[in-house]
């Protein structure tokens, strides 16, 4: 795999590229790296051209101090940045958590660059606002984004050397069959510990406004959609949703209304795998999206 920088929408922007052929960009999620991608970037990069950056204020990738500068419109100007630097008429697009939030907010804003869109676990922004203001079950399952927004969340997830985001990244998607290295382990902890890269990460929670009603005002919800008219909500892509039914952060609520909204809809699940799927199920993940290019 080769490693290189993008100065890009004023950031310089580290990302990983492998392979030849069509391109696929990769898109991660909190708190992950680029390397969160290893073994579908091996896999797929036999017979495509695949790229997986290190988002905005993570890892090796520059991070702006205020936490404006994680609003969406700034991450969407950088994958299509990245797009541009690299030379890309048209993307296949594959994101899980945060980096599927921005995937699908990319998609809406640039649906000419995107020829198909691959997301894990994560529903269209307009379901998931109205799963975050309208669902119950949806609402504790998503309490700790209230914890992500509050002046307390950097030492509740770095206290005692990262003990949390061990336990509920590597310890988990290990319990739930994810092979892990010692040097795959290393690496996140190292990408963690990159000065302020905590924080980065969770200003796109903060800067997203991304959270369930909190009691004081917030109703739920989130700015992910802004500026778009509902019309632009459509999309006319076909749209891979692989689905881990053992989420316990993402309801699968959350896909209801999903094939109106995404026309050319395929749905893979697989039951036995967590919110940590990609790492947990990577074989299988990897036959999804290869099959569903090809198909």
């Amino acid at each position: 795999m080769q490693h290189h920088y993008a100065d890009i929408n004023g950031i310089r922007m580290h990302y990983v590229t492998h392979g030849a052929g069509e391109p696929i960009l990769f898109l991660h999620g909190f708190p992950e790296y680029w390397g969160a991608w290893k073994k579908q970037l091996n896999d797929l990069g036999s017979d495509h051209f695949v790229i997986a950056p290190d988002l905005r204020g993570y890892n090796l990738t520059s991070r702006p101090a205020e936490a404006d500068a994680y609003h969406i419109k700034h991450l969407v100007e950088d994958v299509r940045a990245l797009v541009e630097h690299l030379g890309l008429k048209k993307i296949a697009l594959v994101s899980q958590d945060w980096g599927a939030l921005l995937g699908w907010s990319f998609l809406l804003r640039h649906p000419e660059l995107v020829s198909r869109f691959v997301t894990i676990n994560i529903t269209h922004p307009a379901l998931f606002d109205r799963e975050l203001r309208e669902n119950p079950r949806q609402q504790l399952a998503s309490q700790y984004m209230l914890v992500f927004a509050s002046p307390q969340a950097e030492a509740q997830l770095m206290g005692d050397d990262f003990a949390w985001a061990k336990q509920a990244v590597i310890n988990d998607a290990r319990a739930h069959g994810a092979i892990l290295s010692d040097e795959d382990v290393s690496e996140w902890i190292s990408a963690w510990r990159q000065p302020g890269a905590i924080t980065a990460g969770l200003n796109y929670d903060r800067a997203a406004k991304l959270a369930p009603p909190d009691g004081e005002g917030h109703p739920g919800g989130s700015n992910l959609l802004e500026g778009l008219k509902p019309e632009q909500y459509v999309v006319h892509v076909p749209v891979l949703f692989i689905h881990g039914e053992q989420d316990t952060y993402l309801l699968a609520d959350g896909q209801r209304g999903l094939k109106e909204l995404a026309p050319k809809l395929v749905i893979r699940r697989i039951p036995d795998a967590t919110h940590w799927v990609a790492l947990e199920k990577p074989r299988e993940v990897g036959q999804f999206i290869r099959d569903f290019l090809h198909d």
